[in-house]
């Protein structure tokens, strides 16, 4: 299956995995990685950055949302093989070392498998090495904070909930907010399109990734690439507040 690269602004493109995205920022042929997809996307990954003019050499960083096999799948790949830096949030590093794990559990999958879509989704995940064992030998946290000197200059903001240490990026020039899985807008496992939330059983704190729709609010920004689902167009603040609309009771 090869990647689906889609050009959403100038020197960004998002691109559709297996059942989840990354994000290619460029400038000329140096690019920024955000995500990195599932451990069985990696040919997909690779010529996704061969599409766009680039190359895994080329690569000045891999920026990760959050450790999450279907985020994190080809970062240690990148990393020992092309000798890439693996950034994320403090909080998020221990995570991709895989001190501990904040993933659903396969328990929690079966016990919501009378969900529609949640067993193939499962089985999708399983084979695509969702349950891998993928850690980041040597994670690094985001040099600074404000805008990060690589290509497309991505702007970190904190989005705890999914993961404690979840990070949506913002480019303000391009009016660009790269959401993960903090705000999505569809699933496999869900019933509706459009700006939302991730079903329950996926996030860690509910609560606070709730919370943390209000940072995303605050980021002006036209385009919302996703860590699922397709791009969305038109203003962020609205796609975040249809998604906590349909997150509150009744909604």
């Amino acid at each position: 299956m090869r990647a689906d690269v889609r050009h959403v602004a100038d020197g960004t493109y998002l691109v559709h995995g297996s059942n989840t995205n990354w994000v290619i920022l460029t400038d000329g042929d140096a690019a920024t990685l955000i995500d990195t997809g599932y451990p069985g996307d990696r040919r997909q990954l690779l010529d996704s950055l061969t599409a766009v003019g680039s190359s895994p050499e080329a690569v000045q960083a891999v920026l990760i949302t959050h450790a999450h096999n279907d985020h994190l799948g080809s970062a240690e790949y990148l990393r020992g093989t092309h000798g890439t830096p693996v950034h994320l949030h403090e909080a998020e590093v221990p995570h991709a070392r895989r001190e501990f794990l904040h993933q659903v559990s396969v328990g929690r999958v079966l016990r919501n498998g009378w969900r529609p879509g949640v067993l193939p989704w499962a089985v999708h995940s399983l084979r695509v090495g969702g349950t891998a064992h993928v850690p980041v030998a040597a994670p690094e946290a985001f040099p600074a904070a404000g805008p990060l000197d690589l290509p497309g200059r991505p702007v970190p903001v904190h989005t705890p909930g999914h993961t404690r240490g979840h990070v949506a990026f913002h480019l303000p020039d391009a009016g660009v907010v790269v959401s993960g899985d903090a705000l999505v807008s569809g699933h496999p496992t869900s019933r509706i399109a459009g700006p939302q939330l991730l079903p329950d059983m996926f996030h860690h704190e509910r609560a606070r990734a709730l919370a943390s729709l209000d940072m995303l609010e605050g980021l002006d920004g036209d385009v919302l690439l996703p860590g699922h689902g397709p791009v969305h167009r038109g203003p962020v603040r609205q796609a975040v507040r249809r998604a906590r609309e349909r997150a509150l009771p009744g909604g």
